[in-house]
């Protein structure tokens, strides 16, 4: 069985048809391109307008992004997280310059959906359904995503409108966007923070340069008197306040899929490539390093499906009442898209020369692998976000009712009204260790199960005082071992539903198991760390993952090896 996107014997999780074409005409559009084409667009970074052009004709982005409500009776359109992630996945396996123009339209979509005008939603349905793309005008130059720091205003004008100046930098679509949700403050006196939409065709709106050199468009735009009127105000106050950071919520969580998509693509050429070479003697997948390597990616790839799979349930079924996704959101961002960091490095460890040939989509990959961690926040960002949760996680856990899969056609309404962004210290979340004992019964599961209880003591005992929590020398690696036990639990609980082999998942654990030892052994070297804390984390160290050899094979016989030319892009 390959659990890897395999295009041309493409299976999509969603049940109904209409989703399923999505997935297909997208694939068929990419392979019709071949891989010559989509490189060499890539190298003389071209900008996708074909891509643009296909989407539109298509439909696409107005079926995956256009609520029921607004849809004008299109059975197949909504806002579905599931369908909308693995979109991503199926996007940035052909390119992460593809799936960013979908981020980035779903980010300048956010403020739209979540506001109370009505005539700007009828309007961005219609632009969808014409085929517009759509951008997110929040960060500035000298201030990146520092809201605090807006400078971009709204000054009242006679008969109730507003003139817009400013300049915005980094705005993925800036370039084509039809409506650009963009920040900016009310100079009357409030001070106010709004969201208000602009248009790149609009004389006032000044499109200044590509910022990145890339085929993606992320733009450095000014807006010189560009006049507002109500019907382009979104939001005010607060709410445009919260609307900026949950529409980031949206956004974050649409990232994982995308380093996903890439490292599958890549995986497929490194495994291909290495198994049909021959050197000093030896099939090159013959090589004990070599095969550890390919192991390591797989079984990380797989981990980063799971977890992912996992929390988009609890995406899809959150709501004021259970707010559990604001730890798996971000855990998402910042691990999965470490992982695939990780996945590539392995890779590229035994293709060496060949990762940089032109020809291969490696190389494309191996260049843009580092950018999603940086989005929507950084890793120190997003680590430090968790941490917020981990008191209550370890030691306040309450009683949720089941979330099953979901793969239902329902609109995804409260990701548009997630409410006030303060209160992260108050969510709550299940008891992680039911998950972890009934998967006990696995060796490394067993072994990682002793690492969380130290780790645990350890916080309760001789956590970290305020100067380490400041350090984020300290913090930081703590954090990281939180996210483990919390990639760990949704990894397990989304085994329950393949029916996952044993094998592959105690295999797994295997390397959960060494990357908590090894955060542990960061916060020990730290100058700050006071003997008791050591103390645990030599524990931590010192406890190692149980070797099975003949169930390393088994998995690399059933499930590895297998994939040397399972897929390779038409040409």
């Amino acid at each position: 069985m390959n659990y890897l996107l395999q295009p041309k014997k493409y299976k999509s999780l969603m049940t109904d048809e209409g989703s399923r074409a999505i997935m297909n005409k997208t694939i068929a559009f990419f392979e019709k391109m071949g891989k010559t084409r989509l490189l060499d667009d890539y190298s003389k970074k071209v900008w996708y307008s074909e891509f643009v052009e296909f989407i539109g004709k298509e439909q696409i982005f107005a079926r995956l992004l256009t609520p029921k409500k607004y849809a004008g009776g299109d059975p197949d359109c909504r806002w579905d997280t599931a369908r909308n992630s693995e979109y991503s996945e199926l996007l940035s396996f052909y390119g992460l310059g593809y799936w960013y123009c979908f981020q980035v339209t779903i980010l300048g979509l956010g403020p739209i959906w979540m506001s109370r005008n009505e005539k700007a939603k009828q309007k961005a349905a219609r632009l969808l359904k014409e085929g517009a793309i759509f951008a997110f005008g929040l960060s500035e130059r000298d201030h990146g995503a520092d809201i605090y720091s807006t400078e971009t205003s709204l000054t009242p004008m006679p008969g109730g409108t507003w003139v817009a100046n400013g300049e915005k930098y980094y705005i993925g679509n800036g370039n084509e966007a039809e409506m650009v949700s963009t920040l900016g403050k009310i100079k009357d006196g409030t001070d106010d923070y709004t969201f208000f939409v602009t248009n790149y065709r609009h004389k006032a709106y000044e499109l200044k340069k590509n910022v990145v050199s890339h085929q993606e468009y992320v733009s450095n735009f000014a807006l010189h008197d560009y006049p507002i009127t109500e019907d382009d105000i979104l939001s005010r106050g607060p709410h445009a306040w919260d609307s900026a950071l949950n529409t980031v919520n949206i956004g974050k969580f649409n990232i994982g899929p995308g380093s996903i998509g890439v490292a599958q693509h890549c995986f497929y050429e490194a495994i291909t490539h290495a198994s049909n070479r021959i050197l000093y003697g030896m099939r090159v997948t013959d090589m004990p390093h070599v095969r550890k390597n390919f192991m390591d990616a797989w079984l990380r790839l797989l981990g980063m499906k799971l977890y992912q799979r996992r929390a988009t349930d609890y995406f899809r079924n959150s709501s004021q009442n259970d707010r559990r996704y604001l730890l798996y959101n971000p855990t998402s961002k910042m691990k999965v898209t470490l992982q695939a960091e990780e996945v590539i490095s392995l890779l590229w460890e035994v293709i060496a020369a060949k990762g940089f040939e032109k020809d291969t989509y490696f190389h494309m990959a191996a260049a843009d692998i580092m950018g999603p961690s940086k989005l929507e926040g950084t890793v120190h960002v997003n680590v430090q976000l968790i941490r917020k949760f981990m008191q209550n996680y370890f030691f306040n856990p309450t009683e949720y009712a089941p979330v099953a899969p979901d793969f239902s056609d329902n609109d995804d309404v409260f990701l548009f009204d997630q409410g006030p962004t303060r209160g992260l210290g108050k969510v709550q979340f299940h008891d992680y260790k039911g998950i972890f004992d009934e998967f006990r019964r696995l060796p490394n599961v067993d072994t990682f199960i002793t690492q969380i209880g130290i780790f645990k003591e350890l916080l309760e005992k001789a956590g970290p005082d305020k100067m380490q929590e400041m350090d984020p020398s300290w913090s930081l690696p703590l954090g990281e071992m939180f996210s483990i036990v919390v990639y760990g639990q949704l990894i397990l609980e989304q085994a329950r539903y393949p029916n996952l082999d044993p094998d592959i998942l105690n295999q797994m654990f295997d390397f959960m198991v060494r990357d908590f030892a090894q955060f542990a052994m960061q916060i020990y070297g730290n100058h700050s760390s006071e003997d008791a804390q050591r103390e645990y984390f030599v524990r931590i160290m010192l406890i190692k993952a149980v070797p099975d050899s003949e169930q390393y094979n088994r998995v690399w016989e059933r499930y590895v090896s297998v994939l040397n030319g399972e897929y390779a892009m038409n040409e």
